[in-house]
């Protein structure tokens, strides 16, 4: 049974659940607050912090995981590989000074800049890739009130939106990386159970691509057939059905993209369509 370590709590944790359910995974626990729980057949969830995660999958104590993508990078452990992104949990790690600082961008601080982070193994390669040499000053939590401290002149923190960095009167200067939650494997595990990791990774993605998708149903005129295969192009074209007794009217089926249902259902209404429904898909294969 191939163990995958997931967040123990949080954001990450509840949609990485739920993303399991969805693929048909529904986690089996044997009692409240366990720290394992079934996953099907084939796999066991544990569920630890979603730092320690990169090396738990990195020692092979778990063969899968879901961490954020900022996670892996920091603990850059050459037996971690990134397999899917999930696309939830989306944050970017920026670098911050104080709204009264002069500083624009990182290049322009100078050797010695006091660094508050909680990732300095990612603040480093940064600053050397810059060619600054950089003082690190640890921080687990709390970044933000480093430089009016004086503790550090610049943090490296993850933000979403920026509004906690200008709430506690910081400006980003530059973006190291963007991250999201992530699928990864351990190297030597994926060579010896290659077949049921893919199999794990088509049933994600497959849920992933559904999402972003809908099912909608349709009664157009048979005479317009050909503009409703302009609206509804679907993965292959509409698929068209006989409607009973009417030989005027079809029903068409397509998948559409989600964010395009609103224009589609006007244009459609446009041609006189009726009976139109659109309901949400649980899993969508190529």
């Amino acid at each position: 049974m191939l163990r995958i370590a997931l967040p123990n709590k949080g954001r990450l944790s509840e949609s990485a659940l739920d993303l399991f359910e969805t693929a048909g995974l529904r986690p089996e626990f044997r009692a409240d607050r366990a720290l394992v729980a079934r996953l099907g057949d084939d796999f066991q969830a544990i569920f630890v912090r979603a730092q320690d995660i990169p090396e738990f999958v990195a020692d092979g104590a778990a063969e899968l995981g879901i961490t954020g993508s900022d996670l892996v990078a920091e603990t850059n452990r050459p037996e971690v590989s990134e397999l899917l992104d999930l696309g939830f949990g989306r944050c970017r790690l920026v670098v911050a000074v104080r709204d009264d600082a002069s500083t624009t961008t990182p290049s322009d601080l100078p050797d010695g800049t006091r660094v508050a982070t909680s990732f300095p193994g990612i603040a480093r390669r940064y600053f050397e890739s810059l060619g600054t040499a950089i003082q690190v000053v640890p921080v687990s939590g709390a970044a933000e009130i480093a430089p009016h401290l004086g503790v550090a002149d610049v943090i490296v923190d993850l933000t979403s939106t920026g509004s906690t960095l200008r709430v506690n009167g910081l400006k980003e200067i530059g973006t190291i990386l963007e991250s999201s939650a992530r699928l990864v494997g351990n190297a030597a595990a994926l060579k010896g159970s290659a077949r049921d990791i893919t199999e794990l990774t088509t049933a994600l993605e497959s849920v992933l691509r559904a999402r972003k998708k809908r099912y909608l149903m349709a009664n157009v005129r048979r005479d317009t057939l050909d503009q409703v295969r302009e609206i509804l192009p679907g993965i292959s074209g509409p698929t068209i059905v006989d409607v009973l007794d009417q030989e005027a009217w079809v029903a068409a089926h397509a998948v559409v993209d989600a964010d395009q249902v609103y224009q589609t259902i006007a244009r459609l209404k446009e041609l006189g369509a009726e009976g139109i429904l659109v309901t949400r898909i649980e899993r969508l294969m190529p």
